[in-house]
């Protein structure tokens, strides 16, 4: 169906921001404060595609709380829920049955989250939702935005959101309801890591030029309520190693918080070589190591989800404004790997590209480049972090070994400030092996108490779309799967999937052929950035669709 054949209504803002996560509600409070400051009207929109605010939201998630000091000093006051602090904290080199502590005192800085908060920053983010709201932001839930719109000049005026009761079969149901456009005199984009529209955006305005490769690594968490005499409220335990080998990026959390809750997950990077490698059964394995399972053993399962995360560092940033727009938050990359956070820079983020856009329809300026947002952020405390951060990433893709030490050198010898950058040249789709060159994995069947199926765990996220929709997960070149992916790297994406979505089976000739269930996707993100022939794109489902997370 073309969208030339549908009249949209449409929406004037004097901002319009493209999610409703800690970036973007983020920016539209600032917004709203600096507009009651100055007594000034400022028009202001969010469109979050989850189902409500929260929705999709997904982090480990210690929360470092100096982005919402600034936004809101009386945060506690006003009730945030961030209730748990951090106490004991626990660092462990792993190795299949054993387990080495680091002395919290070898710990470099980036490490330590003494004054921080372990909670769901899925319920923080609603929070945000309700002060946003409060203060006059108009927030629309549900609503994917789907397309760029671009004005004469070819700088950006908004967006367009999908359109609703399109069949499988791209023709409108009797449910049609045709999509949206939201002008505005500057858009914010904060989609979150690997944002569809920011994939169009930065190739369209060279945003990537001169800079290194994106990296990316999927995070695969689940909740649990464990036994009240093994809980330790605000403990902080991370971990390297098993069930990783030493060339594979990645690390484990759990995360005691709540009443008796725990936050157990793994991260592994998406620069891994070997295509019979699952992220989902890596996950599995780590729950079954004694230091792990110690805390599990007769708890319960109660969430599951996973998002791909953007852990490039600074040297990947790309430039963060064009004509008419800005990226802000993971859309751009502001997660401190080392430090296994992001919630603090995304806010940070979303206020600079506030104040600057505030500036500018003060000056009865729009659709330009909003220059004083990229320069504040240089002259920023989240700067300054990301810059002693910054040789993260490339040394460990020296190994863990080398590369933990190499880093501690730079941080507790050097303290970030090392007078060398070191660089990254290939993506992470570019590292991945033919499978002829590598070893397959034989991993355990799971035993329905610690470790678990895709589909049980799925369902588990509550993850839900419209049956009778065309599929979001789509292919450049269908025949690619088939004559590539499976001969050549041994069908990948059914392993790197998280949820089930890609399968190979055989059809009524006996022909392989690769069948996607779009129906369980959570929205990682992993596929469209670990496909080797980078054959799969991404695109917005129907408003609404995905997981429904409630206290991730």
């Amino acid at each position: 169906m073309a969208d030339a054949d549908v009249q949209r209504e449409s929406m004037e803002y004097d901002v319009a921001i493209v999610g409703g996560g800690p970036a973007g509600l983020g920016a539209a409070i600032r917004l709203k404060q600096l507009a009651a400051e100055s007594a000034r009207e400022v028009s202001v929109c969010v469109l979050e595609k989850g189902s409500e605010i929260g929705a999709h939201i997904l982090s480990g998630a210690v929360i470092d709380p100096i982005a919402l000091v600034e936004l809101f000093p009386d945060w506690k006051e006003r009730g945030a829920p961030l209730k748990t602090p951090v106490g004991d904290e626990r660092f462990l080199f792993l190795t299949e049955t054993g387990a080495r502590e680091v002395p919290h005192g070898w710990l470099p800085q980036s490490l330590r989250n003494a004054g921080y908060y372990v909670g769901s920053l899925g319920n923080l983010v609603r929070w945000l939702g309700q002060q946003a709201e409060s203060l006059g932001v108009e927030i629309f839930p549900g609503f994917a935005a789907a397309e760029v719109l671009y004005d004469e000049g070819g700088a950006v005026r908004g967006v367009a959101t999908g359109h609703m009761g399109v069949g499988r079969d791209g023709k409108p149901t009797e449910n049609f309801q045709p999509g949206v456009e939201l002008h505005g005199k500057y858009t914010l984009f904060a989609e979150g890591a690997r944002g569809n529209l920011a994939r169009q955006l930065i190739p369209r305005f060279k945003l990537n030029d001169g800079r290194d490769p994106q990296t990316w690594g999927i995070g695969i968490k689940e909740i649990w309520e464990i036994d009240a005499a093994k809980f330790n409220a605000g403990l902080v335990l991370h971990s390297a190693g098993w069930p990783l080998d030493n060339a594979t990026y990645g690390g484990g959390w759990m995360y005691h918080f709540g009443e008796n809750l725990v936050s157990v997950g793994l991260v592994v990077g998406l620069g891994y070589t070997n295509p019979y490698l699952s992220p989902f059964e890596e996950f599995q394995r780590y729950k079954t190591h004694p230091a792990i399972a110690a805390y599990l053993e007769g708890g319960k399962r109660l969430e599951y989800g996973s998002r791909a995360i953007n852990a490039s560092g600074l040297q990947s940033l790309p430039k963060l404004v064009f004509p008419g727009g800005a990226l802000i938050g993971c859309d751009a990359g502001f997660l401190n790997a080392p430090r296994i956070k992001g919630s603090h820079a995304a806010v940070k983020s979303g206020m600079l590209a506030a104040e600057a856009a505030f500036e500018a329809l003060a000056a009865d300026r729009h659709h330009d480049e909003l220059a004083s947002y990229p320069q504040a952020f240089e002259s920023s405390w989240l700067h300054e972090e990301l810059h002693r951060a910054r040789n993260f990433k490339p040394w460990m893709d020296k190994g863990l070994l080398l590369g933990s030490l190499m880093f501690g050198i730079d941080q507790i010898i050097f303290r970030g400030k090392a007078p060398w950058t070191l660089h990254r040249k290939l993506a992470d789709y570019e590292k991945l092996k033919p499978a002829a060159e590598c070893e397959p994995i034989a991993y355990p069947k799971p035993d329905g108490k610690l470790t678990f199926d895709r589909l049980s765990s799925v369902y588990l996220s509550n993850t839900n779309h419209e049956e009778n929709q065309p599929a979001h997960l789509t292919l450049k070149d269908a025949s690619v799967p088939t004559a590539i992916n499976l001969p050549k790297y041994a069908g990948p994406e059914q392993r790197y999937c998280p949820a089930a979505v890609y399968e190979f089976v055989k059809d009524a000739d006996g022909n392989e052929r690769l069948q996607i269930n779009f129906q369980n996707c959570v929205h990682c993100k992993t596929c469209d950035i670990k496909d080797p022939t980078q054959n799969i794109v991404w695109v917005t489902p129907e408003g609404g669709g995905g997981p429904n997370y409630v206290n991730m």
